[in-house]
């Protein structure tokens, strides 16, 4: 089969990636895998660790670059969004409440999209909105499957304790009352992606009147099916 798209540099970098997906390469290696001449593979591994797309070990060898996690995470993003409206519409007819999805961001979580209610008090967040990840059932969410030093550091300072996330792996789900803002009462449930990793929360929120003070046993299984059909969505595409 031809792979040549008649662009003949891009060709060759394309084929110096396909030859570092299988591992770590010296220049050697590049050149047995690639067919490529020892000068081209050398001065196009070099442009692309330039670009990011490749980089180096501690051994000096060639390896696949940050660049490419970064632009596979943005694709999932993409998915997860095309998918998220009609799960999040679904969401807020199912419980009568507005949806979020909220995606991680450095210390601080975003609302990537939303489905606010159609009637009455509204308490959406809008789509953009920029919310601590030290309070509130979302945050609790993105934080509790997180690596062991990175769930200490976030863990300080937050509204919530490290039992309390250990509750939140065993069941689920997440809920709070008044956590993060008074009055306000939330169910949040995880997205994970192909590798199983959390990579969004999915919401349902609105005031304690309506929620009551124990907002999961309403809400809890419609938020978790909501999230499963986002995971599912990410697996089928990823």
């Amino acid at each position: 089969m031809d792979n040549s798209s008649g662009v003949g540099v891009l060709d060759k970098a394309a084929l110096v990636l396909s030859a570092l997906e299988s591992g770590p390469a010296t220049l050697a290696g590049l050149v047995a895998a690639t067919g490529l001449a020892r000068p081209t593979a050398h001065r196009l591994a070099v442009a692309l660790e330039h670009h990011r797309m490749v980089a180096r070990d501690m051994q000096g060898r060639f390896i696949l670059g940050p660049r490419l996690s970064e632009l596979a995470a943005a694709a999932g993003e993409d998915r997860l969004l095309a998918t998220a409206g009609p799960v999040l519409t679904h969401l807020r007819d199912v419980t009568g409440e507005s949806a979020q999805l909220y995606r991680r961001q450095g210390d601080m979580r975003i609302c990537v999209a939303a489905a606010e209610r159609l009637s009455g008090l509204r308490d959406t967040v809008p789509v953009g909105s920029t919310l601590t990840m030290k309070a509130g059932s979302s945050a609790q969410i993105l934080m509790a499957w997180e690596e062991p030093e990175r769930l200490h550091r976030g863990l300080q300072g937050a509204r919530f304790t490290a039992t309390a996330l250990s509750g939140v792996r065993r069941r689920g789900w997440a809920q709070s009352i008044g956590e993060r803002e008074p009055g306000v009462a939330s169910v949040s449930a995880p997205v994970r992606g192909p590798s199983n990793r959390v990579v969004a929360a999915v919401s349902v929120s609105g005031p304690i009147e309506r929620l009551t003070r124990h907002p999961g046993r309403m809400h809890a299984q419609a938020v978790i099916d909501a999230a499963a059909r986002l995971s599912e969505a990410l697996r089928r595409n990823g």
